[in-house]
């Protein structure tokens, strides 16, 4: 299926925003359930119950940006922490929330969780109008819906993976992390989200993005900054992906040699090998892309 930013295409993709996210939810619901307890530690930092409770913190944030209301999980310094946030610094906010989002019973974070997205999924708010997010970026609705979905996913993963369990990501939804957020924001205004205080390369890199379940998209990297370049224009590096697979990629979850192997991510195009320097900036949160300390200044 692909995408249009208009008209029916954008019904389309609203309805299926919808759906993924209440799908996410009810499976995310049954995987925790039947976790084998709270501790189970399903990543280096993090127990099935310190998963949850970081979705949770995402999902009521989200209701509280649709309501124009204060979060209801009491942080201190929240705001001021998530306007100055950028890709490379999302791992220290989770870190602050969860160390002062206490709850860990899991029974009562999934009803959290499920109260915060029925809230969602009933309002009426334009899916194509913006809210604030982490470091003064502008998202659409729909974003939200996307970006709620994808973290069900990705972190259903990581619990599925820890405890043996049957974890299908269907690409149509993962795929919404691309369409209506990233690309989304990157035509309103990412602020401060991309650290593009990093060392830039010398040239500008454009590196066109395809997949069967979304539009076909260029983004380039030059002047310190990101945009979405022409359809028809020219690119250095082409990524052929498949969504969820490249999800996991682009979080860290599995290497890019893994992705490559697996020909769930095909890299090509006239100059290929700039595609690194452009992943020093447009990443998203992960270990294995994050630039080293040192470079952190942004």
């Amino acid at each position: 299926m692909l995408f249009d930013v208009t008209g029916a295409g954008a019904a389309d993709r609203w309805r299926l925003a919808n759906t993924a996210l209440r799908a996410a939810t009810d499976r995310f619901t049954d995987l925790v359930a039947a976790a084998p307890s709270p501790g189970f530690r399903v990543t280096a930092d993090w127990t099935v119950a310190d998963t949850v409770a970081h979705v949770v913190s995402i999902a009521v944030l989200y209701v509280a940006r649709l309501e124009d209301t204060e979060v209801p999980i009491p942080v201190p310094g929240l705001e001021d922490m998530l306007a100055v946030t950028n890709v490379d610094t999302v791992a220290d906010v989770n870190t602050h929330v969860l160390a002062h989002f206490r709850e860990r019973d899991p029974a009562i974070l999934l009803a959290q969780l499920n109260a915060a997205v029925d809230g969602l999924l009933a309002a009426t708010a334009d899916p194509q109008s913006t809210v604030s997010w982490l470091g003064n970026a502008r998202v659409t609705v729909g974003g939200l819906f996307a970006h709620l979905t994808n973290e069900l996913l990705v972190h259903g993963w990581d619990i599925a993976r820890a405890s043996r369990q049957p974890w299908p990501m269907p690409d149509e939804h993962a795929a919404l992390y691309w369409d209506l957020f990233m690309f989304d924001m990157l035509r309103d205004t990412y602020g401060v989200l991309l650290n593009t205080e990093l060392p830039m390369p010398r040239h500008h890199v454009s590196v066109q993005f395809r997949s069967p379940h979304t539009t076909t998209t260029t983004l380039t990297l030059g002047d310190r900054r990101v945009w979405i370049a022409p359809a028809d224009g020219p690119f250095d590096a082409r990524v052929t992906f498949r969504p969820a697979r490249f999800n996991l990629m682009m979080f860290g979850r599995i290497s890019i040699a893994q992705a490559v192997l697996r020909r769930d991510v095909v890299i090509g195009g006239p100059r290929p090998w700039r595609l690194p320097a452009f992943l020093r900036v447009v990443h998203m949160p992960n270990g294995r892309l994050a630039p080293k300390p040192a470079d952190r200044r942004g």
